[in-house]
């Protein structure tokens, strides 16, 4: 035989013991990578997968009122006077959140394993087991199906992160209204609150098989303009995300009536009207590009952490009464215990950053972000996000985690963005979706101008 054919049949036999592998696999995970299993402990159940809502529910109601598990109580809650009996299955800055805000509490509630993809996503998925792979710099997409988890088993903290980036988020996303808001400052009584409308956009979220070739790059297209106060209404503001470069930010000025390409408007800059309280790669847990951090996988552990937060979706809710000078209030936070991939960055040697290392806490069942820490260059804890899911009806049970909050403990003020409370009105999700504001074509400076100017 000749050593071509011995090429060949190599090749062959080494693509089928990898199918023989993902299918092995596949039947003890999820098709996002989640052991199946219950913990050992019970306190995290075995996956259960998709749930339907009660009946009744439509776009429009509040989601809370329809969720099969809306009458549970509290197994137990966690203060300041019994956080070093749980302090094993929160992270430190939970603990040091707890320790340090007035009358701040957890009410630790049965876990739920509802999470689930669409079926195109699913099988996306599985064939991501052995197709997909990140480029050169170890650090963005290359090769993948979307929608659905490029790396359902990572082998390095850049690739979860990557899957907690890319996660299925349908088509498009839409806030008829926003909130985005930050405490006084110690002493003070004055909030910011920025209203705006939003809208973003994902080219490869549509059902199919979709490669970020397919889409020249673009992970996602977001377009934001401010409602209130008067004195930053008209301010708007395009942006470009890649999976292989920097974004591409324009914003428009009403004083200046014109659009200005942002370069710097990346990584740790300052979101503008925020009192330096807000960075841009902090929105939604992170955002942008790794390229400033070594990524490292930790492992995987049982933890508290935010999951079916549905009181963080009350839109019809006051305001001040689930955002209160010391945090958010606590009936509106739900926790469970989930097993979580621990990833750590840290700030490579010959980047800057304000920031010298990030820690999340990516659920296993979703790759949802739902903890976040940061430490200062001294190496100081310095701030703690949370973020809250609930399973998005619109998209098949696929959970989501839009609304987020984050505590700077050093100077005791917090922020919240990308919520819908007290608004009037819900955020949306679109399995597909056929309007102008959804096109690669809208999220552009020309058409910033356009819509800006009328």
């Amino acid at each position: 035989m000749s050593k071509r054919n011995i090429g060949v049949l190599t090749a062959v036999a080494t693509a089928g013991l990898l199918a023989m592998v993902a299918s092995a696999v596949a039947a003890d995970l999820t098709p996002e990578g989640g052991d199946r299993s219950a913990s050992a402990d019970g306190q995290v159940p075995a996956y259960a997968g998709k749930q339907a809502p009660d009946a009744g529910w439509s776009y429009g109601k509040y989601r809370g009122d329809y969720w099969k598990h809306k009458n549970e109580k509290p197994l137990y809650s966690i203060d300041a006077s019994n956080v070093a009996k749980y302090a094993n299955m929160l992270s430190p800055g939970q603990i040091q959140l707890i320790k340090q805000t007035k009358g701040y509490r957890m009410d630790v509630y049965p876990s739920h394993r509802e999470c689930q993809l669409p079926d195109v996503a699913a099988e996306n998925s599985k064939a991501n087991l052995t197709g997909a792979k990140l480029d050169a710099s170890g650090e963005n997409v290359q090769t993948a199906l979307f929608p659905g988890v490029p790396f359902p088993q990572p082998k390095n903290g850049a690739e979860a992160i990557q899957n907690y980036l890319q996660r299925y988020r349908g088509e498009g996303l839409d806030w008829p209204q926003m909130i985005t808001l930050v405490s006084p400052r110690s002493g003070g009584s004055e909030w910011i609150e920025a209203v705006s409308q939003q809208n973003v956009y994902f080219p490869w979220g549509k059902p199919g098989k979709t490669t970020p070739q397919d889409v020249d790059q673009l992970t996602q297209g977001a377009f934001y303009v401010v409602q209130s106060p008067a004195a930053t209404a008209g301010q708007a503001y395009v942006a470009r995300n890649y999976f292989d470069h920097d974004a591409e930010t324009y914003y428009y000025f009403p004083g200046q009536r014109r659009v200005r390409r942002m370069p710097a408007y990346t990584h740790d800059a300052p979101v503008i009207g925020m009192e330096n309280e807000y960075l841009i790669d902090e929105a939604n847990m992170f955002y942008g590009t790794i390229d400033r951090f070594d990524w490292k996988l930790v492992g995987k552990k049982e933890m508290i952490v935010p999951y079916d937060s549905f009181g963080m979706y009350k839109f019809n809710d006051k305001l001040h009464d689930v955002f209160t000078p010391n945090g958010i209030a606590p009936e509106d936070r739900r926790y469970e215990v989930h097993r979580v991939w621990e990833v750590e960055a840290t700030l490579k040697p010959t980047n800057r950053h304000v920031a010298s290392k990030k820690v999340f806490y990516l659920d296993e069942d979703s790759w949802l972000a739902l903890v976040g820490e940061d430490y200062d260059a001294q190496g100081k804890l310095w701030k703690v996000r949370e973020s809250y899911p609930i399973p998005v009806w619109e998209l098949g049970g696929t959970c989501d985690n839009e609304p987020f909050v984050q505590y700077n403990l050093i100077d005791g003020r917090y922020l919240s963005d990308q919520s819908s409370i007290g608004q009037g009105k819900d955020l949306r999700w679109y399995e597909t979706v056929n309007n102008p504001r959804f096109k690669t074509d809208f999220f552009t400076a020309e058409s910033l101008r356009s819509v800006s100017e009328r």
